[in-house]
């Protein structure tokens, strides 16, 4: 597993958030090379992403499906092996979880989503904007 060490830059000078896990790393490739990458953080899937997702998306398909209400998690694991499948190494397969994902990773999977289900299933998923939801806090 490849760590990801986060942190800000303040005064051209690196803080961790967590000095002790970096340390526990740069100890790990004592005597070694290694490569460094850089790069803005990026945020979490949002309150709204997340409420739209649960309220309306997965209602509108649990509904089609002829899910029951307590069934909501199936159509959520059902659509994570659909379309956050990824392949590890030595073929062992794994689903991406969707509270890892940045929201530009996020509006892509419900992308994905609205689009299969109109043309599989020919079940219109409305845009965030078209429809009326509560954002969990």
């Amino acid at each position: 597993m490849i760590p990801i060490l986060k942190g800000r830059i303040e005064k051209g000078k690196k803080i961790f958030d967590n000095p002790s896990r970096y340390l526990v790393q740069l100890s790990k490739l004592e005597g070694k090379r290694f490569e460094l990458i850089l790069r803005q953080e990026k945020s979490k899937r949002s309150l709204d992403q997340n409420s739209y997702y649960w309220a309306v998306v997965v209602e509108i398909l649990r509904d089609h499906f002829g899910y029951e209400t307590y069934e909501a998690e199936e159509v959520h694991d059902g659509l994570k092996l659909l379309f956050l499948r990824i392949n590890e190494d030595k073929g062992l397969e794994t689903m991406k979880s969707t509270t890892k994902l940045n929201t530009a990773e996020f509006e892509d999977y419900l992308e994905k989503i609205r689009r299969w289900a109109i043309k599989e299933h020919n079940c219109r998923i409305p845009l965030p904007n078209e429809c009326d939801f509560e954002v969990a806090l």
